[in-house]
């Protein structure tokens, strides 16, 4: 069994999407199910949970409707403004639904202290009341500001999306080691195995370059905290589908049975409750 544990759906608007500069035009059009469908087919990927790539309750509604035409997205992390005074009523709503598993605020576009604000620690706080994860999105300079806010709240579950995001294209890699050993100290946070093509160089990467990333990542979290991704489709702007799940695949080839399946699907079951 496969689980991906991290993909996105969206019909590209060139207003709301900017993010997708002119740099990202593979990824300048919508991405739907079906367009999914045919990789997890290809794969035996039995099922996905789907990430909000907008800021926007719209975004969250978007996702939860096509969970509920398509069986094979097991779960959405959608998006709440945790900062808003009335977050918690946003929260029982969305958890009337069944495929609502947690929350996602795009960290790594705010400033490093945001996380750690008082209207943004009390959204958080709201999350293990209504039994949602929430997904850490942030860069390498965060990781530090990503561990003061786990620490809050010891009882609550976070990922770590894209292994907080190293340069692997620059070879950087100390800092960042340093910063993800201290976080996975803490029990109650995992990592996604999920992003490492995009962080690389997109035309002349190889997968001997995400070697030592993964070594530090695998170390760190152990294999019951780690929780295979594909990024799809921000993934296509460096990779195909199956690129991405060969790394992982290869990388874990000599591990144990038990181990993979840890990986690939049972771990993420058990994060979001699948």
């Amino acid at each position: 069994m496969i689980i991906d544990g991290h993909q996105h759906f969206w019909k590209y608007n060139p207003v709301r999407d900017s993010w997708i500069d002119d740099s990202m035009q593979v990824i300048r059009r919508n991405f739907l199910p079906e367009d999914v469908l045919p990789h997890y087919q290809t794969n035996s990927i039995d099922g996905c949970i789907a990430v909000q790539a907008d800021q926007s309750l719209e975004e969250t509604d978007f996702l939860l409707g096509l969970a509920k035409t398509y069986s094979f997205i097991k779960g959405v992390v959608g998006w709440v403004d945790l900062c808003d005074n009335s977050v918690e009523e946003s929260l029982a709503h969305y958890s009337t639904f069944n495929a609502f598993k947690g929350v996602r605020h795009i960290l790594q576009a705010e400033h490093q202290d945001f996380m750690l604000s008082a209207s943004f620690l009390h959204g958080i706080g709201k999350l293990e009341k209504y039994g949602l994860t929430y997904d850490i999105l942030v860069f390498p300079n965060q990781l530090q500001a990503a561990k003061k806010l786990v620490k809050k709240f010891p009882n609550q579950f976070f990922v770590l999306d894209h292994l907080g995001k190293p340069y692997i294209k620059d070879g950087r890699i100390l800092n960042w080691k340093k910063d993800l050993q201290e976080l996975a100290q803490l029990p109650n946070v995992s990592c996604k195995v999920s992003g490492l093509v995009t962080e690389a160089n997109w035309e002349k990467w190889t997968p001997d370059v995400f070697e030592p990333y993964l070594d530090v990542v695998f170390e760190a979290f152990g294999c019951d905290r780690l929780l295979f991704g594909s990024d799809w489709p921000v993934s296509n702007l460096a990779a195909n589908f199956n690129e991405v799940l060969s790394i992982v695949k290869n990388y874990t080839a000599t591990l144990t049975e038990n181990e993979r399946s840890k990986i690939m699907a049972n771990n993420a079951i058990k994060f979001y409750k699948l």
